[in-house]
């Protein structure tokens, strides 16, 4: 995959224009995406409502068409944190994933855990990786990166951030806790299903199908009671050795892939729902 091109999910469309004023640099790319999302969960600001529908915008195209309804100015004009588009993670990195692809960086979007927003519990999380010329640096976009962080955000160490693959591997073997892997300490969402579930949707971004952490479909259950856990297993070892370098387990992926991939529609499970889940199409919206 050139990851350097836009996906049906990255694409700004009709929007492509105000991309043309954006910084140049990575942090100045990583502000502007953070003038423009309000997590919404951690922003500050409770939501509900249209507003925290908002979670659910699956298309870049469709969050700046927001935006621009609601503010109407260039992309880094500041906006009030109320102001700015109701997301989370997934909106974060993806946004910057557009805005470098636009520019021709190759840059892909990593599904996993972090380690570093509660002491001995890893947060499900999504975090950018961009090709520097040399090799894949990882970003976490929603961090301020002038913030009080134990790291640098712009180039994050090993160990702060591991990918589905990595945790249920290693949960697999008895080496990790699964119950330490989740939304939150001690919610139900988590566990061995739910890592599972999000080795599945690792799958999905490294081809390009950038899907809501809330969207569910083919392989991914609620539970491991009648799960293919050896298929799991199987795309968990060939997604850690493609990270790894392994040509021959990326091409196994890619091959592999498309008998994987949502037909044409998700189950949303979104918090958004209020209980209320439904399937929907993934349709991309027209311009």
């Amino acid at each position: 995959m050139d990851y350097a091109v836009q996906t049906e999910y990255s694409d700004p469309g009709a929007y492509a224009g105000l991309y043309d004023a954006l910084p140049d640099d990575i942090p100045g790319v990583g502000a502007v995406v953070r003038n423009l999302l309000i997590h919404y969960r951690g922003g500050g600001i409770e939501f509900t409502g249209d507003r925290l529908a908002e979670i659910d915008h699956r298309w870049v195209s469709s969050m700046l068409a927001t935006d621009q309804r609601r503010n109407g100015t260039p992309l880094a004009v500041p906006r009030e944190p109320v102001d700015r588009i109701v997301g989370c993670c997934r909106d974060y990195t993806l946004m910057f994933v557009s805005m470098l692809r636009h520019q021709g960086i190759p840059v892909r979007s990593r599904i996993g855990f972090a380690a570093y927003f509660a002491s001995g519990f890893n947060h499900d999380h999504v975090v950018a990786e961009y090709w520097n010329g040399d090799r894949w640096v990882m970003i976490d976009a929603q961090l301020d990166p002038a913030g009080d962080h134990p790291f640098n955000s712009l180039d994050m160490p090993a160990g702060q951030f591991l990918s589905a693959a990595e945790v249920w591997l290693d949960v697999r073997a008895g080496t990790r806790d699964p119950e330490l892997f989740g939304i939150d300490p001690g919610s139900p969402i988590g566990g061995s299903w739910f890592i599972r579930n999000y080795v599945y949707l690792q799958l999905a971004h490294l081809h390009g199908d950038e899907l809501l952490l809330w969207d569910n479909w083919g392989e991914m259950s609620a539970s491991l009671d009648g799960a293919d856990l050896t298929l799991t297993d199987r795309i968990a070892g060939l997604l850690v050795a493609s990270d790894n370098g392994d040509d021959t387990a990326t091409k196994e992926l890619a091959d592999l892939y498309p008998s994987l991939k949502p037909a044409g529609r998700s189950y949303l499970t979104s918090p958004a729902g209020g209980g209320q889940f439904v399937w929907v199409d993934l349709v991309r919206p027209s311009a």
